[in-house]
């Protein structure tokens, strides 16, 4: 019941910093166009800092075993949602399937994701998270990029991984963890200053998509309806009623599942850009399925509650 709670405070918390981002693009502050640079620099420096700092802690045998499970358990979750999103598709028309897989497939770790656990867990859960979002990355550039652009492309896809902001951020900051290197203050204060934005400009920009949307258009595609059910529902329960049925318990089995029980990828609508997929139905499943989780991540927090 903890853990429900505090979700749900820190959800509120995400909204209301969501309604500032939807004003203030509302407003002028800044156009709806103008909310890629945020994206930009939270992709490329805010949240490499926040994976970095959270591996600038002194090693301990116990957490990097943690961190090891958190790898394995990530890759399990992420494996059986691509599984369970290729049969929630199935049936749909083949125009509009990939990107339809996609948005079922992949959550949104990153933006609603890692202020969550960072609410929840500390340093020690973003620690875990990067295990889960590093997996993650991996199977967005290498299976996500095949399937929306229909074709195999070896030398794109591991340039793709290899410099993907935060797989490099949690390259380095292994290294640090497990060679004990000793990192200045004059470094780490500024690396966790910058991390430190992650929560408040995520949701801004998640306010600014919400505010800059046409949400009577995107209500009226007709598979919408279906990718959030498979997205926000089938996906996390599968997922749970696997890692129940596992007797896998703790902290880092609930971060992983609360991982991927966040709405659809924020990437989704720049990917269906990008491979010229259905822009319409990407925008609503980021959208409504954003709005969604204000109430089902509370709900999945009291779920893993009672039953891990």
């Amino acid at each position: 019941m903890d853990l429900a709670v505090i979700a749900a405070k820190q959800v509120l918390q995400l909204l209301l910093m969501i309604l500032a981002g939807a004003a203030c693009c509302k407003w002028g502050v800044f156009k709806p166009s103008e909310k890629s640079v945020l994206a930009n620099i939270l992709l490329y420096l805010v949240v490499p800092a926040m994976v970095l700092d959270s591996y600038m802690v002194e090693f301990d045998p116990a957490t990097f075993h943690n961190l090891l499970l958190a790898f394995l358990l990530g890759a399990l979750a992420l494996l059986v949602g691509l599984a369970i999103a290729f049969a929630g598709t199935l049936g749909t028309e083949k125009s509009v399937r990939p990107i339809m897989w996609f948005a079922c497939a992949f959550s949104n770790a990153g933006y609603m994701g890692f202020p969550l656990i960072r609410a929840l867990f500390g340093t020690e859960g973003l620690l875990y998270a990067s295990g889960f979002v590093t997996v993650f990355n991996i199977l967005i550039w290498t299976i996500g990029t095949t399937v929306l652009s229909g074709t195999v492309q070896p030398r794109q896809i591991a340039r793709n991984v290899v410099t993907c902001p935060c797989i490099l951020a949690v390259a380095a900051g292994l290294v640090i963890y497990l060679c004990r290197i000793p990192v200045p203050e004059i470094l780490t204060g500024p690396v966790g200053a910058v991390g430190d934005m992650n929560t408040p400009l995520s949701m801004i920009i998640t306010g600014a998509t919400i505010a800059s949307s046409d949400l009577k258009k995107l209500l009226s595609n007709p598979n919408l309806f279906r990718t959030l059910a498979v997205r926000m529902l089938l996906v996390p329960a599968v997922t749970l009623g696997l890692f129940a049925l596992l007797g896998l318990q703790g902290m880092v089995p609930t971060i992983v599942l609360l991982l991927e029980a966040c709405p659809c990828a924020a990437i989704t609508t720049m990917f269906a850009i990008q491979y010229r997929h259905d822009e319409e139905l990407a925008a609503g499943s980021v959208v409504f399925s954003t709005l969604g989780s204000i109430v089902t991540l509370p709900i999945y927090a009291l779920l893993l509650t009672a039953l891990l």
